[in-house]
This record gives structure tokens, C-alpha cells and sequence, in this order.
């Protein structure tokens, strides 16, 4: 029996959720076209019959601007300890030379190290071996493989690598496990999802959402979920016009959550101020941004 934590780093904005979500085969991290999406350290269980893989997604690795981005470096720091195969992905437009603080950490692991360039489709051969030239460079150690998540080129070749360097271990947790986190966490992403896809610039990253109730029936789920921001000005942003602008977030939402737990969703939202909680202390412990 093969068992370890494959873990998934990287810069932010170049797919690390959308490859999470191609290994699992489930639907686990937030995917958009927007950086920063991924705040939390989140975990995807695939289990064969002879492997258990655990993935995990991170934050992208940034230089912090306030507590809660602190918090999301060291999400993704952890993931540098307790792996047994670590994922350091790239694209074609990024540089070696980005994040040097964080890939002397990389060079100095002692696990197997993949990096990953991804969106080959968006450059041309001459480019990407370039590029693989510079990461071997950087990282003599490790093994470079170019992908592209998108067109889920070389991804199946990269699950069969990952099985091939898994250690002996038995399974960290039940055969039936897909992911570490509860179900409300994933009601908190997509409701988040949805205001990253339909807000502009600043606002989605002032947004943090909390689920006050969630009440499970046989055939259905009543939600009761909080979109905090930290300003009047974008809480009205969030309600819009006669409440036009929640109302579609929360359908979408609905019909999201509909598809991810196979259930009947009755979703009430409602947006609060809690000014500057970015850099509270005691509001990113209570949203999960301090229990590593």
C-alpha cells in the first residue's frame, strides 16, 4: 500500500486550483481567473485500490500586505513540511527569480519536487524549453514537467509519476474520505466564488463569508450564510441596486450548491460590516485563518 500528502504550491494565479481539481476529480478549490482565490490550505482525498493520494491546495505564495495574507503564506509554508511529493507550479510567463525566499526552501527539501509549467497551449516550443532550462537551473533537484491544466495536457502523467514516488505508508484517513474540510467550508467558497466572478477590483478580496446555520434534512439543506466586508461603501456594492446584485450571486450560488451536495438548497445571505478584519487577529481565528 502506497499513502502520502502531495502538496501544491506556487505563485498565485497560475492554476494550481484548477490542477487540484483535475488530480481529485472532484470539484474541491475555488478556480476563477482571479489571483488569490485559494486563502486556505484545502485537502483532496483520491483512493485506489492499492494508493491513498492526499492532495493539497494552497494559498499562492505573495509578499503580505496585511494579516490575513501572513496567514495565507503560512498556509503554504506548512505544505512545505509535511510533504512526501511536493508540486511546485509555474507558468510560462512567470520567472525563477520571483519568489527566491520561498524556492530556498524548496531547494533544500528532501522529498521528490515536480515543477510544473503550466499553460504550455499559451507558448511555443522554443519558449517552454527555456523556461525548463531556467528551472532546472533553479532547482537542480527537481523534476520538470510542462502542462497545461486548461487542455489537461500531461496531467495524467504527472498522476502516474506521483504514484510511482508515493512512499509505503497505510492511509491517513477512511477510504471513503474526499476531503478534510466540513461541509459549511465549501458553502463559504462558492458563495466567495461567486463574488469573485461578479465584483470588480477590490472588492471581492475585502469579502469573507461565514455560515451562521446549516441544517441538514433527508432531501434538503436550509443555509443561513454571512458576507462580511469591511467598508458601508461595499456592502453596497455587494447588495446593489434594489438588492439585484446579491440576488444573482446567491442564485448562482444555489445552483452550485445544489450540484456539489445532490440536495435541495434553500439559501438565505446577508452582508454585514466588520471593518478592517484583514488585520484582526480575532476575526481571522474565528474565519479559520489561524488553526495551523
Amino acid at each position: 500500500m502506497k499513502s502520502g500528502f502531495v502538496n501544491i504550491v506556487g505563485n498565485p494565479n497560475v492554476g494550481k486550483s484548477t490542477l487540484m481539481n483535475l488530480l481529485v476529480g472532484e470539484r474541491i478549490s475555488i478556480a476563477t481567473f482571479k489571483a488569490q482565490t485559494t486563502r486556505h490550505r484545502i485537502m483532496g482525498i483520491v483512493n485506489t485500490e492499492d494508493a491513498q493520494i492526499v492532495f493539497s491546495d494552497t494559498p499562492g505564495v505573495l509578499r503580505p500586505n496585511y494579516k490575513m495574507q501572513e496567514a495565507m503564506l503560512t498556509f503554504s509554508e506548512s505544505a512545505l513540511q509535511d510533504a512526501d511529493v511536493l508540486l511546485y507550479m509555474t507558468d510560462v510567463v512567470e520567472t525563477a527569480d520571483k519568489h527566491t525566499d520561498f524556492l530556498a526552501k524548496v531547494r533544500k527539501m528532501k522529498v521528490p519536487v515536480l515543477v510544473l509549467i503550466n499553460k504550455i497551449d499559451l507558448s511555443d516550443q522554443a519558449s517552454v524549453e527555456k523556461l525548463v532550462t531556467a528551472w532546472h537551473e533553479a532547482l537542480p533537484d527537481a523534476e520538470i514537467a510542462p502542462i497545461s491544466a486548461k487542455a489537461r495536457f500531461g496531467v495524467d502523467g504527472v498522476m502516474r509519476r506521483i504514484k510511482e514516488l508515493l512512499p509505503d505508508a497505510p492511509p491517513y484517513f477512511e477510504r471513503d474520505a474526499l476531503t478534510d474540510k466540513p461541509a459549511r467550508f465549501f458553502v463559504t467558497e462558492i458563495i466567495r466564488e461567486k463574488i469573485l466572478l461578479y465584483y470588480d477590483k477590490e472588492v471581492p478580496y475585502a469579502v469573507e463569508v461565514a455560515v451562521e446555520s446549516f441544517e441538514e434534512k433527508k432531501n434538503s439543506i436550509h443555509i443561513r450564510a454571512v458576507i462580511y466586508v469591511e467598508r458601508e461603501s461595499q456592502k453596497g456594492i455587494i447588495i446593489g441596486h434594489q438588492g439585484v446584485a446579491l440576488k444573482k450571486v446567491a442564485t448562482e450560488a444555489r445552483h452550485s450548491l445544489e450540484r456539489f451536495f445532490q440536495k435541495r438548497i434553500y439559501l438565505e445571505t446577508y452582508v454585514r460590516v466588520d471593518k478592517d478584519w484583514r488585520n484582526n487577529d480575532r476575526r481571522l481565528e474565528a474565519f479559520g485563518y489561524k488553526d495551523i
